[in-house]
């Protein structure tokens, strides 16, 4: 063909759409899905993540993908939700994966464990040490997908209603406490609950349990629990790090363009940072609020926390001699954690126990 002739047939096509219009509709296509949070709406910043996706996922496509979020019992409750995302009820859904270990204890490894990665760890090593690609490997048998979705930081050990000592008093305690850390706390005496986030204070309030942890102060403020178990303890140690994933129906994420592909794990890295800085902004006012108004702040026993990291330890080697999936995604993560600690201890550690004293200090 000559020049002249491309030229005017490259023009007539264009001006017709015949190149155009077809290329945008593929790669940009109308799209509308819905979206199944585990948290009530009261509980804005977990919740809202999934707000802040939805919206950040419109605004990149030009109001072309659509994603409406659901709090928890809209469509399915908190506990079914992960049933709900693998048989294609919904597109996607958000929230932890130790939710669901009952299925299997891996879950657990890449939302939290006791005794894990801290919030900078966890993405080190989801993003760099290749814990996505053990996270997605596992979840294909479920037709799921996984991005990581948020991470609230270290937690709380929550609230109490009488004061613990030593792990003596653990026994008989009735706590809510998700995941396999219940089955670590089981260990030592504790009898666990597993409550959705909502039903957490009339449990409380009635007597029906002990203690229930959540999340940290922002939250817990919000959720009353200093009214009726006026003992708050800290730390967390067995959600050091948590990470909540957005969570796709395998085959939905695979019908995805590519360029939408991009733009949903830009909006989920977004959303997800969003959180732990709003956790990080928000809770040490809320901290000084809960004690002012009577929380009585404690920290664990050391003896509880000898306690629960020998009887976690022995948990993982149990587990991991029976399920071989839990064994990879959980020998990845533990060698990642003694490397990762060898570093903070030479610079993290020493320039925050310096900041704090120094605060002490005044």
């Amino acid at each position: 063909m000559k020049r002249r002739d491309f030229l005017t047939a490259a023009g007539a096509a264009v001006a017709t759409g015949a190149v155009a219009k077809p290329a945008i509709a593929q790669s940009m296509p109308d799209l509308r899905w819905r979206l199944s949070s585990t948290f009530p709406k009261s509980l804005d910043t977990l919740y809202g993540a999934s707000e802040a996706f939805s919206k950040y996922v419109s605004e990149a496509t030009d109001g072309r993908f659509q994603i409406q979020p659901f709090a928890a019992g809209e469509i399915v409750g908190t506990f079914q939700a992960f049933d709900a995302v693998s048989n294609g009820t919904v597109e996607m859904i958000h929230g932890p994966g130790y939710y669901y270990v009952g299925k299997d204890p891996t879950f657990a490894v890449f939302a939290d464990i006791p005794f894990g990665l801290n919030a900078r760890q966890k993405t080190a090593w989801l993003s760099q040490a290749g814990g996505n690609e053990l996270v997605n490997e596992f979840l294909g048998k479920f037709n799921v997908h996984a991005i990581p979705g948020g991470n609230t930081g270290t937690q709380m050990g929550g609230w109490f209603r009488k004061e613990i000592k030593s792990t003596a008093d653990l026994q008989g305690l009735k706590f809510r406490i998700a995941g396999i850390a219940g089955q670590v706390m089981a260990k030592l005496g504790v009898v666990p609950q597993q409550i959705a986030g909502g039903d957490i204070y009339p449990a409380l309030e009635r007597g029906t349990i002990d203690a229930a942890e959540w999340v940290g102060p922002y939250d817990d403020e919000k959720l009353g629990f200093a009214k009726v178990a006026p003992f708050y303890y800290y730390p967390g140690f067995w959600e050091g790090g948590p990470t909540v994933h957005f969570w796709f129906a395998k085959g939905k994420w695979e019908e995805l363009p590519k360029h939408y592909k991009g733009i949903v794990e830009d909006a989920a890295a977004r959303a997800g940072m969003d959180m732990l800085a709003k956790y990080d902004a928000r809770n040490p006012a809320a901290l000084r609020r809960l004690v002012g108004n009577g929380a009585q702040l404690r920290p664990f026993p050391h003896d509880v926390m000898e306690a629960a990291l020998k009887v976690s330890n022995e948990l993982y080697d149990e587990i991991s001699a029976k399920n071989p999936d839990f064994k990879k995604m959980y020998t990845s993560l533990r060698d990642f954690r003694n490397e990762e600690y060898l570093w903070f201890q030479v610079a993290e550690y020493t320039f925050d126990n310096f900041m704090i004293r120094s605060r002490a200090r005044g």
